[in-house]
């Protein structure tokens, strides 16, 4: 059996990207790219949404010297969509169609591959809301983008508890925080 790690980067604010802003809000330092490096050797499948897949795979086909895109090339990958169409250019790319929760469903049963997100908040979202993501990651850049801040990633979740297990700091300001989550039926308390 497989297990599911939802995995963000986010400013403090909890924004997935900024107009204006580089990618990674500018701040990747030695310590977090050596990290993201090693992360990318590691066996696993990512998920990802159509907008993601659109935005990364067009990313790739530009920089496909970029070592991060290239290792992701290289990985398998599943898009879940209703509007892309196969053949999909991006190597190693499986396009589903259907609901993605019940296919994660399947695949966690199935698969003994390791499986992660990236990017796609309503696929994460959804996956999250029906209890399959073991792990929540998120490496916290320390910028407040409330301003030109653009797609806020924890709004629609569900109440969630997380425990944390597992923690870091790289280049003295970005934090890696990485917890197992519990979805709610609503705020602890209530109703008991």
């Amino acid at each position: 059996m497989s297990s599911l790690m939802v995995d963000f980067i986010i400013s403090l604010d909890g924004y997935a990207s900024a107009d204006g802003w580089p990618g990674l809000w500018g701040m990747e330092g030695p310590e977090y790219l050596a990290w993201l490096k090693e992360d990318s050797e590691r066996e696993y499948t990512t998920l990802l949404g159509a907008t993601t897949y659109r935005l990364m795979s067009g990313f790739a086909s530009d920089m496909p010297d970029d070592p991060g895109l290239a290792a992701l090339t290289e990985k398998p990958k599943v898009v879940f969509s209703s509007t892309l169409e196969t053949p999909l250019p991006w190597a190693n790319t499986e396009l589903v169609h259907g609901d993605p929760v019940e296919i994660v469903q399947d695949m966690k049963r199935r698969h003994t591959r390791s499986l992660r997100t990236l990017g796609s908040l309503s696929l994460c979202r959804s996956l999250l809301a029906s209890g399959l993501v073991d792990r929540f990651r998120v490496v916290v850049f320390p910028v407040i983008t409330g301003a030109t801040g653009k797609e806020r990633i924890f709004d629609g979740y569900p109440d969630i508890t997380l425990d944390l297990v597992d923690s870091r700091t790289f280049d003295g300001r970005m934090q890696l925080l990485e917890y197992i989550p519990t979805v709610l039926d609503g705020p602890p308390g209530v109703g008991d």
